[in-house]
């Protein structure tokens, strides 16, 4: 049984100043102790109706664990991790990932906590220190490299975590991706299937596993159809915006132009259509743009230009519950998803 009410149970408004325990909403709801311990822990073995009875009134008195206790007892901290890095190509990634993962989290009884990555440390470096003071009872991280040295400390250890990109180690390990290939085979024969003769694209850093799959989308398309092509020099997607402007700005001054960009991001992109702007061109007809659209900005912008949507709610979302089902020692390698791009065309000229 999950227990039944007593009588001379408080109310939920009537707990007093005192720290909230789980006696006092075992009392408020006249339930045992345990049965609110585990209800508050997800047992499926208590009923759902009993779970959401406890789990709302721990919410309205203000009810926080005890997290040293709570992981000398069962071993785990109730904590899932997001190691957040501060690029600044796509606009809202951050808030997008935490839109996500929290949908994936309520209900459960773990909580996020966000770990800040710094531009001046080795991406391993957050990573190692939540394994080796258990921090979190599992890990979340982007913008992985091909050999990955945070994937293969966290398999070596046998650590549950989800990353946000994929890798190219033999060990199947649980990922999110998003079909970075398939974005830029479709943007290049957007703008070759509207006439454009010489393509351009502005690419990632080439250390990042995305760097090969957005390069070689881009490479069959220009390939299949025989348009003259370049990439951009001196620039990458992690370049300030301004000099992605300056760049480009001084490249279409020079002999035979580009005449159509593809934009792996909306600040890259936005830097494009800036320094055409600034040449008198207009972004979308003079010189075409693909740009991948994260965020609902480019419905804001004019002149319109054709975008290709990254849904980075539903990524947060599925690496959520992904995780979930890698610290339920599900099989990894059945823990992997490819999002598929959402063509948004129509709007440029």
């Amino acid at each position: 049984m999950d227990g039944a009410d007593r009588s001379g149970k408080r109310d939920a408004g009537d707990a007093g100043t005192a720290k909230p325990t789980l006696r006092t909403i075992a009392e408020i709801t006249g339930l045992a102790v345990t049965t609110v311990s585990r209800a508050l822990g997800g047992a499926p073995q208590i009923a759902l109706e009993t779970r959401e009875k406890v789990q709302r009134v721990a919410e309205q008195i203000g009810y926080l664990p005890d997290r040293a206790a709570q992981r000398l007892r069962t071993g785990r901290t109730n904590v899932i991790s997001l190691v957040l890095d501060p690029h600044d190509e796509i606009l809202g990634f951050g808030t997008s990932l935490v839109s996500g993962l929290t949908a994936a989290l309520r209900g459960t009884p773990y909580h996020l906590v966000i770990t800040p990555h710094f531009a001046n440390v080795p991406s391993i470096d957050p990573v190692r220190y939540i394994l080796r003071n258990r921090m979190a009872d599992g890990i979340i991280f982007s913008r992985t490299e091909p050999f990955d040295e945070r994937v293969k400390l966290l398999l070596e250890h046998g650590f549950p975590f989800v990353c946000h990109g994929r890798t190219e180690l033999g060990t199947p390990h649980p990922y999110v991706d998003y079909d970075n290939f398939s974005f830029a085979y479709e943007a290049t024969r957007r703008l070759i299937d509207k006439g454009r003769k010489r393509l351009a694209i502005i690419l990632p850093p080439r250390r990042f596993t995305f760097f090969q799959h957005i390069q070689y989308g881009f490479m069959r398309a220009v390939r299949e159809s025989g348009v003259e092509f370049e990439i951009a020099e001196g620039i990458d997607l992690d370049s300030a915006s301004a000099d992605i402007k300056a760049q480009i700005f001084e490249r279409m001054a020079q002999p035979s132009p580009p005449d159509g960009y593809v934009c792996s991001g909306e600040v890259s992109a936005l830097a494009v259509m800036a320094a055409l702007s600034d040449r008198g061109l207009r972004p979308g007809t003079d010189v075409g743009i693909v740009a991948k659209q994260t965020s609902g900005l480019f419905s804001l912008i004019r002149p319109q230009v054709d975008t290709i949507y990254e849904d980075l709610a539903d990524a947060g979302l599925q690496m959520g519950r992904l995780l979930l089902d890698a610290i339920g020692d599900r099989n990894p390698g059945e823990l992997q998803v490819l999002q598929q791009p959402k063509l948004n065309f129509g709007n440029g000229t």
